[in-house]
């Protein structure tokens, strides 16, 4: 275990990121300064909003503290590389998701470390783990940024091979995805029903509130249709790659991933419901 948790869990996030680097291009960032009250509200019900519904369940919901943690980690993930081809199913704003998805995701160095350690301190574990807010920070700009940044150096300079390969990349890191999710729960496969039903349920409540809260905030702040849709499912789709490797490296895995697991499970039935939903609404 210790080889995959050590070497594959990093190359896997690493090639995931970088696979998101190779198709984004200086216009994804730019159209936040097109479309500011878009992503404003994306961002902040992402960023602010998911993790301040998640300690609300947290703190009504009887679950162990490693648990709880491990909620916080999945809600402090940014989205998942997966919300831009659900956003085109549900016809969402594409464009909006992609600059979501990239921004957040290099916004993650601050944000997730800030609110795990915040999260912590509120629920009073700050003896839970001993955690640099420095070196976790590093970490994650070694495994999300620097690739996201490889990425879009590649893409600039050989186009043509980032163009041909994107499509690629991005199948290698759905399955890379897929294997790592089926290594967490193996790892915990002794106690994995037991945690299942546990944090299952909190899991599914956090993503089916997350996705309706953010379709409505967006409605009341005046965002057109495609955009309610794309900020939906880019608030319920989490990279959950990124969690497993934060509780793995973090609280050394076990009982604190679980909710990631949960979270992954479950979040692609409930999206591609809420999709089936949504996609006739005009």
């Amino acid at each position: 275990m210790g080889i995959i948790t050590d070497i594959f869990l990093p190359l896997a996030l690493a090639f995931i990121m970088f696979a998101l680097g190779l198709g984004l291009t200086g216009a994804d960032f730019l159209r936040v300064l097109k479309q500011p009250k878009d992503f404003l509200v994306g961002a902040i019900s992402q960023i602010i909003l998911l993790p301040i519904i998640a300690f609300i369940l947290i703190k009504i919901w009887p679950i162990s503290p490693e648990l709880a943690i491990g909620v916080m980690i999945i809600a402090a993930a940014p989205g998942g590389v997966t919300s831009n081809i659900l956003t085109s199913f549900a016809k969402g704003d594409v464009a909006l998701s992609v600059s979501l998805t990239a921004i957040i995701s290099l916004l993650s160095v601050i944000t997730v470390p800030f609110i795990i350690i915040t999260s912590l301190n509120l629920l009073d574990l700050n003896n839970v783990q001993n955690i640099s807010l420095t070196n976790m920070a590093l970490s994650m700009f070694l495994i999300v940024t620097l690739p996201v940044i490889l990425g879009m150096i590649i893409k600039k300079i050989l186009s043509n091979f980032a163009l041909s390969f994107e499509p690629i990349a991005k199948k290698i890191s759905i399955f890379l995805f897929v294997l790592v999710l089926i290594g967490a729960i193996l790892a915990e496969r002794n106690n994995v029903i037991a945690y299942f039903a546990q944090a299952g349920l909190i899991t599914l409540v956090l993503n089916v509130v997350m996705m309706i809260v953010a379709f409505y905030v967006a409605q009341l702040l005046g965002s057109g249709v495609a955009q309610k849709k794309c900020i939906a499912i880019e608030c319920g789709l989490q990279n959950g790659t990124l969690a497993i490797f934060v509780a793995t490296t973090l609280f050394g895995g076990g009982v604190y991933l679980i909710p990631a697991a949960t979270y992954s499970l479950i979040m692609f039935a409930t999206s591609l419901i809420f999709v089936f939903i949504i996609k006739k609404i005009d």
